[in-house]
């Protein structure tokens, strides 16, 4: 199989630049945001879309549109991991309450579990799967947590894998295949 899955991380927020862990909380991109998204738009030129999926969330959505991308059909699946009472917080003010606290390793208060984002990840790709068996490729516009659970996924990986692959805002990775084995082509690419 020659298609491949290309992830867009959406651009910069105020949150993300913060270091503030967004989950469901609806944070517009930043005038940089903006600008990360358009200098992402050459990398896609090539790619023959069949599906585009967006999260639902403004910054995702966004995104999607700032580098062109056409026919965007909204996937709540998409959304970023729901962090509960960890919401707008950063690492460091959630490590005051829980000392050595790792998001892969225990999770968060009152929100989504590793598995339950894994659960939505695992969804998504069984929902792109026809797409890539005709030949067509899909793009993904989500989020930093959500993609690093989707690329575990496709590895075939635990959910909590997704700790190991580091992702940038407003950067290109892709997913396929090589001799039929899920792989991943690139990752984390700036998109300047």
């Amino acid at each position: 199989m020659t298609a491949e899955v290309v992830l867009l991380r959406h651009g910069e927020t105020e949150w993300s630049a913060a270091g503030k862990h967004t989950g469901r909380t609806d944070v517009a991109l930043t005038a940089d945001g903006e600008q990360q998204a358009k200098l992402a738009r050459p990398k896609l030129a090539s790619y023959h879309f069949g599906l585009v999926l967006s999260s639902p969330l403004l910054r995702a959505h966004r995104t999607a549109e700032l580098v062109g991308l056409t026919g965007i059909v909204i996937d709540p699946d998409l959304q970023e991991w729901d962090y509960g009472k960890y919401e707008g917080l950063t690492t460091p003010q959630i490590r005051e309450r829980r000392p050595g606290w790792l998001l892969w390793r225990d999770g968060v208060e009152a929100g989504e579990t590793c598995a339950d984002v894994g659960a939505r990840a695992d969804r998504v790709i069984a929902r792109i799967g026809p797409t890539l068996e005709n030949g067509d490729d899909v793009a993904l516009v989500s989020h930093g947590h959500f993609l690093r659970t989707l690329a575990a996924r496709w590895l075939g990986l635990p959910p909590s894998a997704g700790g190991y692959f580091a992702l940038d805002t407003a950067t290109v990775s892709v997913l396929g295949f090589e001799h039929s084995q899920r792989v991943i082509r690139h990752w984390n690419e700036d998109p300047g």
